[in-house]
């Protein structure tokens, strides 16, 4: 069996948990990469993987992206990402999840959670009783809190308007079209925002109902979840799951835009020079989708309201310009030039 060490995925991560409760069945994996800058700090994933590997890998690139992500919003917190291994069904007990809690607590603030894919405010909130170390929790009218899925949305939805205005000349969306793939809460945010500025969207995710009941608050058509991608338009925005630009995907894109939520979009760094290559903008993931663990630093670090996240979300076109800025000056490609900044943020570079 091949070790840890040699995955190669694994990045000098500073330690890597697997955690099981034979009782309530909990099985799930906290990577955290580094702690350089403080706690390592990153959402907790539900999700049915086909294997073990997957999860492990799910685990290790998230975590990393995590660091990469903190670090470049200039955020006092190291990267951290648990994934927790939901059998076929997505049975999630209440038992469960006071379990995975009381994992968190074990690791004493070296690791501090909030939402990811498959867990809401209210899983947070049953963590909560079991540990101090999470975030994300439902807060009173004007406090900084709550789900981060739409602030994440607003800093895609800013990115994405940066792009526009560095690839095409544009200072608004109307009469651009916008291939959406997923229509979960950070696709939802940023497809609203866009439609209000007179985008026209195709919208694809594997539930389409959700897709359909998107496009039709929007006002768009219904995508193809295998094709999505290949749409012609004038940005394609992922905000699903991460490794789907590949050869084949780069290869088949009509789009001169790439900018949207998902983590870890390129299946492999050497994908963003595929990118640059084809001449297509690239705003690398983990600085476009900040917005939520901005809100998600401030919410547990208490060092501001809601203006200051306002600020800090505003604060995401300008680090997207600066990296295509060196990217072009440099040769570059936009991935490579954010990776370097980040390394050298964390103290590897």
């Amino acid at each position: 069996m091949t070790d840890l060490w040699s995955l190669p995925d694994f990045d000098g991560h500073e330690a890597v948990s697997f955690v099981t409760d034979t009782a309530t069945g909990l099985k799930a994996i906290v990577a955290m990469h580094s702690t350089h800058l403080g706690p390592a700090a990153g959402g907790c994933r539900f999700w049915h993987y086909a294997d073990d590997a997957q999860a492990l890998t799910d685990a290790l690139r998230l975590s990393r992206g995590m660091s990469y992500k903190n670090a470049m919003a200039g955020l006092p917190l190291g990267g951290g990402k648990a994934v927790v291994l939901a059998d076929a069904n997505r049975t999630k007990a209440p038992a469960m999840l006071a379990a995975f809690g009381r994992a968190i607590d074990r690791m004493g603030g070296h690791y501090v959670t909030a939402e990811d894919v498959g867990m809401s405010v209210a899983d947070m909130q049953a963590i909560a009783r079991e540990t101090r170390y999470v975030a994300g929790l439902p807060v009173a009218a004007g406090a900084v809190g709550g789900d981060p899925g739409p602030h994440t949305s607003l800093g895609v939805f800013l990115g994405i308007k940066a792009a526009v205005r560095r690839a095409l000349g544009r200072d608004s969306l109307a009469g651009l079209h916008i291939a959406m793939q997923g229509a979960g809460s950070v696709a939802s945010g940023v497809a609203r925002r866009a439609a209000a500025e007179g985008a026209r969207l195709t919208i694809a995710d594997v539930d389409q109902a959700k897709a359909a009941a998107l496009a039709a608050e929007t006002n768009g058509a219904i995508g193809d979840p295998a094709t999505i991608l290949a749409t012609e338009a004038d940005v394609v925005s992922p905000n699903a799951l991460g490794a789907i630009l590949d050869d084949a995907s780069i290869a088949a894109l009509r789009a001169p835009i790439v900018a949207g939520g998902a983590n870890n979009q390129l299946a492999r760094p050497e994908h963003g020079r595929q990118l640059m290559e084809r001449g297509i903008l690239y705003a690398p993931d983990y600085v476009i989708n900040a917005g939520g663990i901005i809100n998600v630093s401030t919410e547990y670090l208490k060092d501001g309201g809601p203006e200051v996240v306002e600020g800090r979300i505003a604060g995401i076109p300008d680090r997207l310009e600066a990296i295509w800025s060196e990217s072009a000056a440099s040769g570059r490609d936009a991935g490579a030039v954010a990776d370097a900044m980040a390394q050298k943020l964390i103290g590897r570079g």
